[in-house]
């Protein structure tokens, strides 16, 4: 097995570390959300939820909202749209200033994914945090540690067909 670099250079690299973490979490997520019948990026789901809470949003408005990049949320809105989860207008004259809003089947998606999809990817990530105590590098290494035992979408499942067994049970 290869060393940890990353993890073994502590504070110098956390930035890195942090973003290793997001990425694997995103991408355990999005093997849940697809498991779940939803063919769509964890990534996109904070855009969705964003624009449902909010309503009209620009784009810059939505990468402030989110914390993301611009660049990336345009990209991301392109392809809301080409699905037809969100419509893009031009708020005026000047042609680089859209806004975005869910369409019907983007509010759909949104709903399904509040009730079927989110609590348990919640459920799962709260799984994974619980007890997780001390310095935050060791919080880290014991995170990385219990998603290495248990990665996200397989707890996220477990975590719903138990909650599922629990409800018929009652």
């Amino acid at each position: 097995m290869v060393d940890d670099i990353v993890g073994r250079l502590g504070h110098l690299t956390l930035g890195t570390r942090f973003k290793r973490l997001g990425e694997r979490l995103q991408a355990e997520t999005t093997r849940f959300i697809e498991a779940s019948g939803v063919a769509l990026p964890a990534s996109w789901f904070p855009l969705l939820a964003a624009i449902e809470r909010v309503g009209r949003l620009t784009v810059g408005e939505l990468a402030e909202a989110v914390g993301v990049s611009q660049p990336g949320v345009t990209r991301s809105v392109a392809r809301l749209a080409e699905l037809g989860l969100i419509t893009v207008a031009h708020e005026s004259a000047d042609r680089r200033r859209r806004s975005v809003m869910l369409t019907d089947s983007g509010a759909s998606l949104v709903a399904r994914a509040r009730a079927e999809v989110w609590p348990h990817v919640e459920a799962a990530v709260v799984d994974a945090c619980t007890g997780l105590d001390g310095p935050l590098l060791d919080q880290l290494a014991a995170l990385e540690a219990r998603l290495d035992d248990e990665p996200l979408d397989r707890r996220a499942r477990r975590l719903r067909d138990a909650a599922a067994t629990e409800a018929a049970a009652s």
